[in-house]
């Protein structure tokens, strides 16, 4: 059987569950050493994924809205593994959704330091690293960072600037033969998506609507993100600053929308 990234060394954050999940796994069945983080236990998730094989992980416990455990983080997957192959840019947080005029500067920092900086910080940190193994970045953002989304501006706000950090990294980090770009999901089923929709008045329906809102008429899956940045990490050698929407076509066909107050 022919492993896709195999001896490979990949950092993932927010690794422990969700579309993080997914990414850490399917690195891990294709012969990847993953180094995943998370704020919350992930013990449990290196034990069981460590049993599928033939690749292994670790988890290293780290708060990405700090800059010195983002440190931390790089620094002990070259100690474990001398070197980096691949940063998938994954941790982040969707907040409740509020309107504008009911958000505050201060809320919208955090957001910005946890969903963006963290990004940015851990790309100049590993960049020495994969510049010597001409690596590459792989930057998780969302569909909603290109098309907007219903009292969520600041959420929409840290995914659009993802998008475009990620081609003018690119731009910057050609000459060092490191690839930098980016996965755009669109509804995926995972803890948060749930967690989401239990704060709705009916739960069941807005789950119902998730799915509706692909062409393909369902939602998609963590397995599917994880092929999808094996794809760009192991397979698409002539891809740069690039936005891969896995979407389900959410993007397409026209819709009712309007939501002018007459």
């Amino acid at each position: 059987m022919s492993f896709r990234y195999l001896h490979k060394v990949v950092i993932v954050t927010g690794g422990s569950r969700g579309i993080g999940r997914g990414i850490t796994e399917a690195f891990v069945k294709n012969g990847a050493k993953v180094v995943f983080c998370a704020k919350e236990a992930g013990d449990s998730v290196e034990a069981e994924l460590n049993r599928i094989g033939p690749g292994s992980c670790k988890f290293v416990r780290c708060d990405v809205s700090k800059e010195e455990d983002i440190k931390r983080l790089i620094s002990s997957t070259v100690e474990l593994h001398g070197h980096i192959d691949c940063l998938v840019n994954n941790a982040g947080w969707h907040p409740p959704h509020k309107p504008t005029d009911d958000t505050t500067a201060e809320e919208f920092r955090d957001l910005l330091n946890l969903n963006l900086i963290s990004y940015f910080l851990a790309a100049k940190f590993a960049l020495p690293y994969l510049r010597q193994r001409q690596g590459n970045i792989i930057n998780i953002s969302s569909l909603v960072g290109s098309i907007g989304q219903k009292d969520a501006v600041t959420y929409v706000a840290t995914k659009g600037a993802i998008i475009s950090m990620t081609k003018a990294m690119a731009v910057d980090e050609s000459r060092y033969h490191v690839r930098v770009n980016c996965i755009s999901p669109g509804n995926v089923m995972t803890p948060l998506w749930e967690e989401l929709a239990a704060q709705t008045a009916d739960a069941a329906t807005a789950v119902k609507m998730g799915e509706n809102a692909q062409l393909l008429g369902r939602m998609g899956t963590e397995a599917e993100c994880g092929l999808a940045a094996l794809y760009l990490a192991a397979d698409a050698t002539f891809c740069t600053g690039i936005d891969l929407l896995l979407s389900g076509g959410a993007e397409l066909n026209y819709g009712f929308k309007s939501q002018i107050q007459t």
